[in-house]
């Protein structure tokens, strides 16, 4: 009798299956818990780094990642220019983050990346739940006390839900199998996104859903009207009323929102090149704070492009919104070519929605926001990298 041994498991490929596995635990996390989810992404940078090296593999990265890099450069640069140096320069460690697209992309491509956004829709399936169960049962039903999943601020919490919803948007409209899923969870994530009272996320899964819409077929578009109607018909009155206040100029946080504008406005003025500096827009707000502000200080400026502009000046303004541009350009013409068309669109929605609510929070800057973001919009790239060819 003749016993056959089975071939030992290469180290690396034992590396790349421990990255993988680290990796799908990271997404999970990423809803959860920021704590869990920073251990997760650093032992799947760990175990990435430890394939690539064994296998003296070049690192590849899609198109989109040479904006991020400037970005970070110019970033470094505003750091060494600011006003604390040593204050910028620590916050910068959030640039790490970027280091997100080339392992996701690494380690996602073909079928991977679905299995990465099915993990990411069930886990904010459960996430929406748990803001429901807040608000219903928990009190979690007004402006001083909203819900927030496990995480530990609703702004966090909606926007990712957001994102979340516009990916389960993405695959029951792109997609032509396994859309039960999505579509059993989609009403808790609306739900749960409506009940968190906050307006920036609202606008930016509008948006988000909005564009996927006219891009499948125009004459969807007028589902938005008919979910409005049922939203305001329907809404609990103060959801409702937070709705309407969107459109109120007398509203304090409106009112403090353009104050903001106006206050970064001179910074940049001031400051066009460098900026302030990474982390010092609340230490120079008073010295520029306009005179019909609501808040004697803001940590941000609440709206992405104005922020950028001021902490780390005009050419950084101009690198993310090529960043932004890549993005959409690739995202929209993945979705006509790519064999995953559900994936792009859920990357060109976390672009829209990013965009629509940057406008009114800095969501850019908010690290687990800032981590499902990444992932999202690299899982298109990644699902039709082979090992070995250019990213396209």
């Amino acid at each position: 009798m003749t016993t056959t041994l089975a071939a030992p498991v290469p180290r690396a490929d034992r590396l790349e299956t421990a990255a993988v596995g680290a990796l799908l635990a990271f997404v999970a996390a990423l809803q959860l818990s920021i704590a869990a989810a920073g251990v997760l992404l650093a032992l799947t940078f760990a175990f990435w780094a430890g394939a690539v090296a064994i296998r003296r593999e070049r690192v590849d990265v899609p198109d989109m990642f040479w904006p991020l890099a400037a970005y970070a450069a110019a970033t470094l640069v505003s750091a060494l220019f600011s006003r604390d140096p040593a204050v910028s320069l620590v916050d910068c460690k959030q640039l790490l983050l970027f280091l997100i697209v080339p392992a996701v992309y690494r380690l996602a491509r073909g079928e991977r990346a679905m299995t990465v956004a099915n993990v990411i829709i069930t886990i904010g399936a459960f996430s929406a739940m748990v803001g429901l169960v807040q608000y219903a049962l928990l009190h979690y039903d007004h402006l001083g006390r909203r819900p927030q999943g496990v995480l530990t601020h609703y702004m966090t919490y909606s926007g990712l839900l957001m994102l979340v919803t516009g990916a389960a948007a993405a695959r029951l409209i792109y997609r032509t199998e396994d859309r039960v899923w999505p579509a059993l969870v989609m009403p808790a994530l609306v739900v749960a996104l409506a009940l968190t009272f906050t307006r920036s996320a609202w606008v930016g899964a509008c948006a988000a859903v909005a564009v996927l819409l006219v891009i499948k077929d125009r004459r969807l578009l007028a589902l938005l009207p008919i979910a409005a109607a049922l939203f305001i018909a329907l809404a609990p009155a103060g959801i409702s009323n937070r709705m309407w206040s969107i459109f109120d100029p007398s509203d304090p946080t409106n009112r403090d929102r353009v104050a903001m504008l106006k206050a970064g406005a001179r910074i940049v003025r001031d400051h066009p090149l460098t900026g302030v500096g990474p982390n010092m827009i609340k230490e120079v707000y008073p010295a520029y704070r306009d005179a019909s502000a609501v808040e004697p200080i803001n940590v941000h400026l609440h709206d992405v492009p104005m922020q950028v502009a001021a902490e780390r000046g005009l050419p950084a303004l101009g690198i993310w919104l090529w960043f932004v541009a890549v993005l959409v350009r690739d995202m929209v013409r993945m979705l006509r070519v790519s064999g995953h068309p559900s994936l792009a669109a859920g990357g060109l929605a976390a672009v829209i929605g990013m965009v629509a609510a940057g406008f009114f929070e800095y969501n850019f800057g908010d690290s687990e926001f800032l981590m499902l973001f990444l992932v999202l919009v690299t899982l298109p790239y990644a699902a039709q990298h082979a090992p070995g060819a250019r990213a396209s």
